[in-house]
């Protein structure tokens, strides 16, 4: 098998088994945050299944435009180095869209919060006399 066809091939793969580990932990996991941020169980959950979708079609998106390699792989090594730096690539990705999500959820959160909370004084009746 010619290398640089192993190397796709290996390349298709790992970033597909990746985006499906990295899909179905932030699926589980995120259901609470977003319970959370959103304060709504049923809007937290379509969310989540929203961004799943579309963290999918991003990622295997990218994943796909960068199958290219320019030049030759010759062999073994140089299809691991390669396949080595496609991979990085598509983990700094996947970060990237994680932190953003986290990012913009985190202000819908913070929105809700304030929203619902106290006045920071209490308020009272009494009001201290100006200038004096």
């Amino acid at each position: 098998m010619d290398p640089k066809l192993a190397m796709y091939l290996g390349y298709l793969t790992l970033s597909l088994v990746l985006t499906a580990w990295v899909s179905r932990s932030l699926y589980r996991n995120g259901q609470v945050f977003l319970d959370d941020a959103l304060g709504n169980e049923r809007l937290a959950l379509s969310i989540n299944h929203l961004l799943v979708v579309g963290f999918w079609l991003l990622n295997a998106g990218f994943v796909a435009v960068a199958i290219r390699v320019e030049g030759q792989v010759t062999d073994a090594t140089a299809a691991v180095e390669t396949l080595s730096m496609k991979l990085g690539l598509v983990l700094l990705v996947l970060g990237g869209v994680h932190l953003f999500n986290i990012y913009v959820l985190n202000r819908f959160r913070r929105r809700r919060m304030l929203e619902n909370a106290p006045p920071p004084v209490q308020p009272s009746m009494y009001l201290p006399p100006s200038g004096a």
